[in-house]
């Protein structure tokens, strides 16, 4: 019979030393749990990469193997200093466009268009737009979804069939990567371009 109370005392103590513990393991418990925002950046990052982002809005550079996006300048558009030549004229046969070996300068019927700098740069790149203005910009093919038209060769009404949720999360994410300053140049106009 002695051996109950003991067995009860025993469990009793080891829920009382459980009981005091927990103010102790619950911040660390609650640091283990997923971020949502975590969760929404690493989303995002993921879907940049997949919709290859980088191939026009990172300016390439020549590595070992050829080409190559220059990921020290990663997602801020067509570089500030460059400052491109005319586009050589292309005439109306089958080729339609040219563009810059950078990937960041394309010319084409509807003129001269850069990559916009999608870095949270708050005077260059996105760093003062919403998800909001993100998503109308998508959605509409407008910049900052209420301005100039988007130019080829961003494909926005692919994009625009993106859900909310999949938008939001690649803005989040650009908003995460390191700011760049660069003031990417104003697309030129088809008459102007010539």
């Amino acid at each position: 019979m002695r051996k109950r109370p003991i067995v009860t005392l025993t469990a009793a103590l080891a829920g009382l030393v459980a009981v005091a513990l927990l103010p102790a393991a619950g911040p660390e418990a609650a640091s283990r749990k997923a971020d949502p925002r975590k969760d929404q950046i690493a989303r995002g990052s993921y879907l940049v990469k997949i919709m290859v982002c980088n191939d026009c809005h990172t300016p390439w550079k020549m590595g070992e193997k050829g080409p190559e996006p220059d990921m020290s300048r990663m997602l801020s558009g067509h570089p500030q200093d460059l400052v491109m030549p005319p586009p050589p004229a292309l005439g109306n046969g089958p080729w339609v466009a040219s563009f810059a070996a950078t990937n960041t300068a394309w010319a084409g019927p509807w003129g001269v268009s850069y990559t916009a700098n999608l870095t949270p740069d708050p005077e260059t790149g996105l760093g003062k737009w919403t998800a909001d203005t993100f998503m109308q910009a998508l959605r509409t093919g407008k910049h900052e979804g209420v301005g100039r038209p988007i130019l080829p060769p961003m494909p926005y009404p692919w994009f625009a069939q993106a859900t909310d949720e999949d938008l939001r999360a690649i803005f989040a994410y650009l908003q995460s990567i390191p700011p760049i300053k660069n003031k990417v140049p104003q697309p030129i106009d088809p008459p102007e371009a010539e």
